[in-house]
């Protein structure tokens, strides 16, 4: 654990020693990944929307028997058992619930009496104002650069936006690997900054040797943006299995959603019924198409033939930009350690501001 600290209002908030945060990925974020951040001092995020309610509940107790360090839980605004799921994170005691997608005012309200953390994912200032204006406790932005289902706009032009927005604690995302990154954050006005394929590319991670390799073998350029998943920009390794995706038809498409759908019903424990559910509730407020909602369903399961499986000749690897710059596999204390010394660094050799005059 590293010995230089840098206190924020988001480490205040939360009760961490360092202002990093490790976003909730599917199958990657599990009880080891999160345990082990939670451990370097960090935040660590469990993803529980590839989870069964009852596996969410040992998964929260898989983490609590590793660390006794905060960590939080990240879930799907849209599920239908949501209330299901926020009712298990306030009786196991979570400290923090974060969501992909803006929670209802109820969710906020719920949590937040019963003590417990709330902090929205969001992609644009207006979705910020709107949280805050519900009552969350802080907000992560993440910019363009960021991986999985992203937006357009850079982190450095999103991010000011946000700050300047709302008056509660910003977490930056998009783009962050190293402790320059955290100090750049920190001086657009956020409170930390939160990684994703950063953490997945740790020793801690569980994803499969065979899958990291690629990602290291990765230049940016190697990164792209698809809408061949599920019919949202979805931004990842491009390989031959994502072009191929990307050459098939329509119909070719939806047969394949239809399979997927099916075998993420299975592995999660979702009825039929939950899922049509899900889906109205994805298109509420969305102009989505039924074919959008349906090739959602592609999303889980090909995430999983890859992070869980290995197998990147039939699995998508959702990543950010930055897995360009990246290059080895440190330990989660490893790489919080070094981040913050770094960051100390680049603080203590920035120019003194002594000599600054007003320009006349």
């Amino acid at each position: 654990m590293s010995g230089t600290t840098i206190a924020t209002p988001l480490t205040a908030l939360v009760g961490v020693r360092h202002p990093v945060v490790q976003t909730g990925m599917g199958w990657v974020a599990g009880p080891r990944l999160v345990s082990a951040t939670a451990n370097a001092g960090a935040l660590g995020v469990l993803a529980s929307a590839t989870m069964s309610a009852e596996r969410l509940r040992e998964a929260v107790r898989e983490v609590k028997s590793r660390t006794d360090a905060p960590f939080g839980v990240n879930l799907r605004a849209d599920a239908g058992d949501a209330a299901e799921r926020v009712g298990i994170i306030i009786e196991e005691g979570v400290k923090v619930a974060s969501f992909a997608l803006a929670p209802s005012r109820e969710l906020i309200a719920r949590l937040k009496d019963a003590g417990v953390v709330v902090i929205p994912s969001i992609g644009a200032r207006r979705h910020a104002e709107k949280v805050a204006a519900w009552g969350a406790d802080a907000v992560l932005v993440q910019g363009g650069e960021g991986g999985g289902h992203t937006g357009s706009v850079a982190t450095t032009v999103l991010l000011p936006q946000v700050v300047d927005a709302v008056d509660i604690p910003v977490i930056a995302a998009g783009g962050f690997h190293d402790g320059r990154g955290l100090v750049a954050a920190l001086s657009y006005g956020a409170a930390g900054i939160a990684m994703g394929t950063r953490f997945l590319l740790t020793s801690d991670s569980t994803v499969p040797d065979a899958v990291k390799a690629r990602y290291l073998a990765a230049a940016v350029t190697d990164v792209t943006v698809t809408t061949a998943v599920d019919g949202l920009p979805h931004r990842m390794l491009r390989t031959g299995f994502v072009d191929a995706l990307e050459r098939s038809g329509r119909a070719a498409s939806l047969l394949r959603a239809v399979r997927h759908a099916a075998a993420f019903r299975r592995e999660s424990g979702t009825s039929w019924a939950r899922m049509v559910r899900d889906g109205l509730a994805m298109k509420h407020g969305k102009e989505l198409t039924w074919g959008q909602v349906l090739l959602a369903a592609n999303t889980p399961m090909l995430l999983r033939a890859a992070m869980v499986d290995g197998r990147t000749d039939l699995g998508v690897m959702a990543s950010g930009q930055v897995a360009g710059l990246i290059e080895d596999l440190p330990s989660c204390a490893e790489l919080v350690g070094r981040i913050m010394a770094e960051a100390a660094g680049v603080l203590r050799a920035l120019p003194r501001t002594d000599g600054v005059t007003a320009a006349r």
